[in-house]
């Protein structure tokens, strides 16, 4: 398996030229920090123009990330604090329990009658499409789906982890914490239609199954927008 580093990078904060530009490089709002997190962390591996994401990263706090890739990142416009990057080799065991976080954006694929492949959908929105909801006339008639929200971020985050540990080399003893579950809309060309997912908030512990499944698919990621911050999970040993 080839060799995975662990990285964290901080924008440097240090440079007057950096701070001119904070407003660009750390905006206040979430949709524009992935954005801008998004051509920041390309920048530590985008060393030629054909090169494909061989990397995994989350923003920890505004400026502030880690990154899980193929090759050590290289700052060569001098704009990140990195610390050495780490050989991420965990020896994992069948049946270690381990705490997890994980950032993602979690789908679901619906068939279309007359197509072969089927339309992804937002796990939450998927739910929300099945809950009936009440004519604006009625008494209370939009509280149904605002009450059932929460109940179904977390019912629909739960379900969609579990069944990605079927066969990604882990189970979940019990069912992972959903913190939060936000819509991104990320600007594009004008000529393009914004990008729009949402982003899901998971904490929990898990017991490895599959130590070999399991690294693989720590590499490759869970969901998807993975190149907008989403799909790495962070792990340690649970005791």
């Amino acid at each position: 398996m080839t060799q995975l580093y662990l990285s964290r990078a901080r924008l440097r904060r240090d440079s007057q030229a950096l701070s001119a530009l904070s407003s660009l490089l750390l905006p206040h709002d979430t949709s524009a920090q992935i954005k801008s997190g998004h051509h920041l962390i390309w920048a530590l591996f985008g060393d030629t123009p054909e090169r494909n994401r061989d990397f995994l990263w989350r923003q920890e706090e505004p400026g502030s990330f880690y990154i899980l890739s193929e090759r050590p990142p290289a700052d060569p416009h001098g704009l990140f604090e990195i610390d050495a990057p780490r050989p991420f080799e965990p020896n994992l065991r069948a049946g270690d329990a381990l705490e997890f976080r994980l950032r993602a954006n979690a789908t679901i694929s619906r068939h279309i009658p007359g197509q072969k492949r089927g339309k992804r959908h937002d796990v939450v929105m998927d739910a929300l499409h099945h809950i009936p909801g009440r004519q604006p006339s009625e008494k209370g008639g939009t509280s149904l789906r605002a009450e059932a929200r929460l109940a179904l971020v977390q019912d629909a985050g739960s379900a969609w982890l579990t069944r990605q540990a079927q066969d990604r080399g882990f189970s979940l003893p019990t069912p992972p914490r959903v913190d939060s579950y936000d819509t991104v809309v990320i600007p594009r060309t004008p000529q393009q239609s914004p990008a729009t997912f949402g982003v899901m908030e998971f904490e929990g512990i898990l017991t490895v199954t599959n130590p070999e499944i399991f690294l693989t698919s720590l590499r490759s990621g869970f969901g998807r927008a993975k190149s907008f911050g989403c799909g790495l999970m962070l792990i340690r040993r649970a005791w």
